[in-house]
């Protein structure tokens, strides 16, 4: 048996050994995969649209009157109408790990696609509050899918060097959404006019829109490979080796296919004998002891050591996330504009459009760079740049508030660090966090762990935004010092307690995040015992055609080699 790390290495060794090319030319080595990826992250694009899109409509006087005018200029009121898509979106990333272990990565898109359009429809009925607050929560319940069940399918189709570039499409499209629904919202805003005139279709327009992109990846996903690693957890190898020769485009008995299919097939082992020493009783595979397993295994992120230090990870730095205050200026951006002495709506709203723009651009070097420089050194550049961003807006709005209009160049001086602040959070946080989260969970509970880390980022998004609508009316500058403090705790927290994950396959997180005593070293144990019957140590891997479904009672057949 081995101690620490060193036996793993054999495998770290042959995996670099095999390993493409990372960035640019990774994802050009890797085209049918990122293709794919680009794909599926049109769930990150309707998310991204639907968080840029209400903080426009709010600002427009047609649906200000459909929904009673009092809602939209009683601070608590507004922040409720803005924050219930983001309670609907925990309960939904909460749910959906079960559901997508269950139904699989694709039809888990397919019901997370028809709640939101339920959703869409709902809100575009309108004629008063409670359909807004009744449909943004059913729309937050497919968001909540989505933003949850797309990084894990990227994830899991991906190479690890290429990885944390596809998982951070998913940011890249939550960012093209948001630049977009600005910009449709800057349009439509005009029909009818700005004033008591305006029509409805203002705000009808950017609402059904957004049904458009949703049905594409609706229908388009069950064109896509099933997760290889989905198929193994329920038993369908054949189906996994074929997937990894596919979408690797090299045939089953390449070397690279065969590690990649012995690594995804020995953690499924390993959680099925895990499973089988901890509860045995729930082994009939029932309905009730499906679920109850379900059950046990969310507990099991919390109750395990070495997995709440995962769980730790995905909760803190999904809450960190939030804590920057991007989604007060996303959501709130007309209104921060105006209060920092921008006039007109349609000045706030052109202010808004750039933020969209911006934050898009920022993203681009994310999805290329981020396998070459690692999540942490990006993710503390970005939270100190964030920090001072908001350190100068607070000094600024503190310095003139109330005086705008006799020093207007101070007011765009901040509202161009409200712009440098969202590059920040674009090459960093934005597709950072997405990608840390996605990566560092075990097969068994990946898509659990997942659920965590997204319901976490929706329950800190809703807490933001009840929250800035109120903080920002009396507060005022002391709302910057307030996230700037948070986000500088969150530099530190990458800093000293997060691991690099870069490079490392799904797999070697255990190597990250295991004890090498007590239950971590029986576990590592365990495993190392699963690599050595799947023959992963030998100078040349066994045929793995042969060994497909051949782990039955504790044991292993290998063919001779």
């Amino acid at each position: 048996m081995f101690s620490g790390n060193a036996l793993p290495s054999a495998i770290s060794d042959r995996h670099q050994r095999l390993a493409g090319p990372q960035g640019i030319r990774g994802i050009v080595a890797n085209g049918q995969i990122f293709a794919i990826a680009v794909f599926a992250s049109l769930g990150g694009l309707v998310y991204g649209y639907n968080q840029g899109m209400f903080g426009q409509i709010l600002n427009m006087s047609s649906f200000a009157k459909t929904v009673h005018p009092e809602s939209i200029s009683n601070p608590t009121a507004r922040g409720l109408l803005t924050a219930i898509l983001e309670l609907g979106a925990w309960v939904g990333a909460l749910s959906n790990g079960y559901i997508a272990d269950k139904l699989g990565r694709k039809l888990c898109v397919d019901v997370a696609v028809f709640v939101f359009v339920i959703g869409v429809i709902v809100q575009a009925c309108a004629t008063a509050p409670s359909y807004i607050l009744g449909g943004r929560f059913i729309t937050g319940l497919g968001v909540g899918s989505l933003s949850m069940v797309v990084p894990l399918y990227n994830a899991e189709l991906a190479p690890a060097e290429i990885r944390g570039a596809l998982v951070s499409l998913q940011q890249l499209s939550i960012t093209a959404g948001i630049m977009i629904s600005y910009w449709i919202g800057y349009g439509t805003n005009f029909i009818g006019g700005t004033g008591d005139g305006q029509s409805k279709a203002a705000w009808l327009i950017p609402i059904c829109i957004q049904i458009a992109p949703a049905l594409i990846l609706g229908v388009g996903i069950n064109f896509m490979p099933q997760s290889p690693r989905w198929l193994m957890s329920v038993g369908r190898e054949e189906e996994c080796l074929q997937t990894i020769s596919r979408i690797r485009r090299v045939d089953t008995e390449n070397e690279l296919v065969a590690l990649e299919f012995l690594e995804i097939k020995a953690q499924h082992i390993f959680d099925q004998e895990t499973s089988q020493r901890l509860f045995p009783e729930y082994q009939n595979h029932t309905f009730k002891s499906d679920f109850m397993l379900g059950f046990h295994a969310y507990a099991r992120l919390f109750t395990n050591r070495a997995l709440f230090k995962r769980t730790l990870v995905s909760i803190l730095i999904m809450m960190f996330q939030q804590w920057t205050g991007i989604n007060a200026i996303l959501y709130y951006a007309p209104f921060i504009f105006q209060d920092l002495g921008l006039t007109g709506n349609t000045v706030s709203l052109l202010a808004s459009g750039v933020v969209g723009v911006v934050m898009f651009l920022a993203t681009i070097p994310a999805v290329l760079y981020i396998d070459n420089l690692g999540r942490k050194p990006v993710l503390i550049c970005g939270a100190i740049g964030m920090a001072i961003c908001h350190f100068v807006i607070a000094g600024i709005s503190a310095s003139f508030d109330g005086s705008w209009d006799q020093h207007s160049a101070a007011g765009w001086v901040a509202v161009v660090f409200v712009w440098i602040f969202v590059v920040h959070f674009g090459y960093s946080w934005g597709p950072g966090a997405w990608v840390v989260i996605a990566e560092i969970f075990p097969l068994g509970v990946r898509a659990k762990g997942i659920s965590i880390g997204a319901s976490s980022n929706w329950l800190n998004n809703f807490a933001v935004g009840m929250a800035t609508s109120d903080m920002l009316a009396s507060m005022k500058y002391g709302t910057y010092v307030f996230f700037g403090l948070i986000t500088s705790i969150g530099a530190a927290y990458i800093y000293f307690l997060v691991p690099e994950t870069k490079g490392r396959t799904l797999e070697e997180m255990d190597e990250l995040f295991n004890d090498t005593t007590g239950q971590g070293q029986k576990d590592l144990e365990q495993m190392d015992k699963i690599w050595h019957e799947l023959g992963m140590f030998n100078d040349v891997l066994p045929n793995v055609s042969h060994i497909i479904n051949s782990h039955e009672k504790g044991s292993i057949v290998l063919a001779e080699v």
